[in-house]
């Protein structure tokens, strides 16, 4: 990607600050915080309701990042960078998108659709790189900021374009067409994803179909009420109408019958479930109006593989992290991947396994001189290639060891030379490097808890909406970040720049110090035995009372400090932890005699902020607050963070703000309404298997004590997952159920230890299939409520041998 900055700023018709020569743009970014950034970058300072990147652009000049689009010039910065001054950053990124993608002509392919989107477009990209060079949106970037991001990949040597598109409000789809500009549109399917955000579902479909207004074809399955909406010439697909452009019949397993126009073929189909083969035969449709022989479509669709779309840290050998990218290799993603590593990183040594690098369009000595300027930014301290390719153009890197080929690095693969470091590992799928994933992976039991990176950010966004731009905020990642892993939480909440983390004793604390993590964290339930430890580590404690504001004044004494940073934590009606109004005064008292600590913030806790009917009482809860905390502050003459909103405080009470609040496990997408809870994405899926299949007769029992007895002949399958990975025992016998093949599977009988039996009777599955325990369904709060607990309680006792998974798409 090359262009010209001064045909840029004609285009958006800007001002500009600084002496431009005719900068050649090599990067667009948008992330202060990626390592790509450098000389040749042309930097968006976007702003939103709660960040504004004009903050971080000081910080970028001292990067060697030279060229600014921004909306203002920040203080003491005129003259030491070139800016592009506009009204709406966010804009004019997509407007330097459109005039990007306009200096190229051939043929693009737009896709949209409530699901499958990305499914889609890399299996197109996979069955049509033989016969075409592609540029494709890299993961799933389909947003009004990821469409032109994904716009800058194109380069001279590509020919075919496939770019999703997806959309959240009315107006957005306009913007994509525009910087798509797609011939060929191709619709997946249509559900309820988005729908709060429209008037009805008409409204939400007519302003996808917008992505279609100048495509020649539109292919899709075969549906009046959607066609109806899209003017352009269409191929359709559908089982059941024979009028439809492909008219498409089960034939046996695995197989189909596609009849277009006066010919019919069989294909193999390598999938079972529905969605899978209804991607498949979307992509048929589009391979033959792009000409594609039968038999071309025959062979590659029966190498049709599932598709990893997601970026995975998991924990490796040897305190090792991995993260695991295994399946792609181009230009794009690496760059991406990159940043997910400096992101993940957990240990300070970085290693990445790379492989050839495939579908950039471009010539390899040019496509080799990128990657190793990206390699070389993110300073890894070993770099091993694998592939004859990337072997030649890498090797007088520094750090490089090379293979060339993945049966050779397996042949000297030695687990004692991977320690302490984070891996990533990308390669394309022909380079096999999930035998590599295998090799430096902890081995764990089969079941697995997915944690969502993506939704996490999503909800911690959502949350920052409904705050002040001023209004600092504290995410709590105490309890093992609420059962999904506090390290990898932490490392994300330290890249989002949040001001603190809470966690609930010093061990946590320090557990997250080791791990590298900087931001100031406070510890809630200190004990006095710790605070030799949280001084070591640098770590706030909460005092709550008397006797622990003198203990600590005593320690600091004892470790020579000054102005250590404490939190006062006052009572208003919780009657757990604080200070009660009548030991207020002693507690100025003693402050005004000691400089060894200093007040960084005074807090209460809400009892009932999610319960709207103890509406008075949560506001006498406010008023004692606020009378105690100025009445600190004007003894002391002091102006500390002052905090009292939890999650559901945030929600219900936002104009109590003060100056910062408490994220806790809203964060983890659980809130405590309805209308909370639409707005919050599912952060953990709890995955396991199905280990073995059996049928028992009439009158035959299941587990232990027989509390279920079989009516009927029953299929049963076992699942490896019991009450010691935290699964409740009330959730047992017929009450709870898991979700198999997306079909409802009622347990039977007692929870075991390890282990739980389920009702397979009516489901088509068998052993090695993959069994969701909680997720999207059932949820964790429709688990807490039939077992009569909390949604915490069900989180935070999913156990430690349970292997967690953090992902990113």
């Amino acid at each position: 990607m090359t262009f010209s900055i001064q045909n840029i700023i004609k285009y958006l018709n800007a001002t500009t600050s600084g002496t431009f020569t005719d900068f050649i743009v090599e990067n667009v970014s948008i992330d202060s915080r990626s390592l790509q950034n450098s000389s040749g970058t042309l930097f968006f300072a976007l702003k939103g309701s709660n960040h504004d990147a004009h903050n971080y652009i000081e910080k970028l000049i001292e990067k060697d990042v030279r060229s600014f689009v921004v909306e203002y010039i920040p203080n003491n910065l005129e003259g030491k960078a070139n800016f592009i001054l506009v009204e709406d950053t966010k804009k004019a990124l997509q407007e330097t998108a459109k005039y990007y993608r306009n200096l190229f002509d051939f043929p693009v392919i737009g896709i949209t659709g409530s699901n499958g989107k990305t499914i889609v477009k890399e299996w197109l990209n996979f069955l049509l790189s033989p016969d075409f060079s592609i540029v494709r949106s890299p993961k799933s970037y389909n947003s009004q900021v990821g469409v032109p991001l994904s716009i800058f990949g194109i380069n001279e040597q590509h020919n075919l374009g496939v770019f999703e598109a997806g959309i959240s409000q009315k107006g957005e789809m306009k913007i994509l067409e525009e910087i798509i500009q797609p011939e060929i549109g191709v619709f997946t399917h249509f559900g309820n994803a988005h729908d709060e955000d429209f008037s009805s579902p008409t409204e939400k479909l007519q302003e996808k179909v917008k992505l279609f207004k100048n495509c020649k074809i539109v292919i899709l399955e075969q549906n009046d009420e959607i066609e109806k909406h899209i003017s352009s010439e269409k191929i359709t697909w559908s089982f059941t109408n024979k009028n439809a452009t492909l008219f498409v019949e089960k034939s046996q397993k695995n197989q189909v019958k596609v009849n277009y126009k006066n010919d019919s073929f069989l294909v193999t189909i390598p999938f079972s479930d529905e969605i899978s083969i209804k991607n498949c035969i979307t992509c048929i449709a589009t391979l033959l109006f792009l000409g594609i022989s039968t038999e071309k479509i025959q062979e590659r669709i029966a190498n049709l593989y599932p598709v990893e779309i997601r970026l995975q840290a998991k924990k490796g050998i040897n305190n090792c992290v991995l993260i695991d990218d295994s399946f792609s290799s181009d230009y794009q993603s690496l760059k991406i991947a990159l940043d997910f590593l400096e992101q993940q990183k957990l240990n300070q040594k970085k290693t990445i396994i790379l492989s050839d690098i495939f579908q950039s369009g471009l010539p390899a000595k040019r496509l080799y001189e990128k990657v190793s300027l990206a390699l070389q930014n993110n300073k890894l301290d070993r770099i091993i290639v694998i592939g004859k390719t990337i072997s030649k153009h890498l090797k007088d890197l520094p750090n490089v060891i090379s293979f060339p080929s993945t049966i050779a690095f397996l042949n000297q693969f030695n687990t004692q030379s991977f320690q302490d470091e984070t891996i990533l590992i990308k390669g394309a799928r022909s380079f096999d490097f999930d035998e590599i994933v295998v090799l430096l992976e902890k081995k764990n039991h089969e079941t697995v808890l997915e944690v969502n990176l993506d939704a996490i950010t999503h909800n911690l966004n959502f949350y920052k909406s409904k705050l002040q731009p001023t209004t600092k905020i504290m995410v709590m990642v105490k309890a093992f970040g609420y059962g999904n892993g506090g390290f990898e939480i932490a490392k994300l909440l330290e890249h989002h720049k949040v001001d603190y983390l809470g966690v609930a004793f010093a061990d946590e604390g320090i557990e997250l110090r080791k791990a590298g993590i900087t931001l100031p964290i406070m510890v809630l339930n200190p004990e006095n035995s710790s605070f030799n430890a949280m001084i070591a580590y640098d770590l706030e404690p909460e005092i709550y009372s008397l006797s622990g504001l003198q203990e600590f004044i005593k320690v600091a004494q004892q470790k020579n400090v000054n102005s250590y940073l404490i939190h006062l934590k006052i009572d208003t009606g919780m009657h757990r932890l604080g200070f009660e109004n009548h030991q207020i005064q002693d507690v100025i008292s003693i402050l005004k005699e000691t400089n060894l600590v200093a007040i960084k913030s005074i807090f209460s806790h809400l009892a009932t902020s999610d319960d709207i009917d103890f509406k008075e009482f949560t506001l006498e809860q406010f008023s004692r607050f606020e009378k105690a905390a100025s009445e600190i502050c004007e003894s002391l003459k002091i102006s500390p963070i002052q905090h009292i909103l939890n999650t559901s405080g945030i929600f219900n009470y936002r104009e109590k703000q003060f100056d910062m609040v408490r994220l806790g496990i809203g964060l983890y997408g659980i809130g405590n309404s309805e209308e909370e809870n639409k707005k919050l994405q599912n952060v953990s899926t709890l995955k396991s298997i199905i280990s073995q299949v059996r049928e028992i007769e009439k009158e035959e029992s299941i587990g232990y004590g027989r509390t279920f007895i079989a009516d009927k002949k029953v299929r049963v399958a076992t699942i490896p997952i019991g009450y010691a990975d935290g699964i409740r025992r009330a959730w047992g016998n017929e009450k709870g159920y898991v979700f198999i093949n997306n079909q409802k599977a009622i347990i039977l009988g007692n929870i075991c230890m390890d282990m739980l039996m389920v009702d397979i009777t009516n489901i088509d599955c068998s052993e090695g299939d993959e069994v969701i325990v909680f997720g999207e369904q059932p949820s964790v709060i429709e688990i807490a409520k039939a077992v009569e607990t909390i949604p915490y309680e069900i989180l935070t006792g999913i156990s430690q041998r349970v292997k967690r998974i953090f992902f990113q798409n």
